[in-house]
């Protein structure tokens, strides 16, 4: 029975990956040739694009959530004034 060492097993990996797929990203040649939003997805580390996407959903959520408090408010102020008269 042979026993190889890790080391033994790191010299014989085998980069698979580059010789299986390297005929299947012949689309994406530069970035020059690309649209301005990929360019901007690339140039930029992808944790800033989240968080930028993140802000205006909680922006939007606020609004949203302001713009139907204010709306209650006014119903429940012609409610009030019906009650009343």
């Amino acid at each position: 029975m042979k026993f190889e060492t890790v080391k033994d097993l790191q010299q014989t990996a085998v980069d698979t990956l580059t010789s299986s797929y390297s005929e299947r990203w012949e689309g994406v040649e530069g970035t020059e040739q690309t649209s301005v939003f990929v360019q901007f997805m690339s140039s930029n580390d992808l944790i800033f694009v989240v968080l930028g996407v993140s802000l205006i959903i909680w922006f939007v959520l606020l609004f949203f959530i302001i713009r139907v408090d204010r709306k209650v408010a006014k119903l429940e102020k012609t409610l009030d004034e019906e009650s009343t008269s």
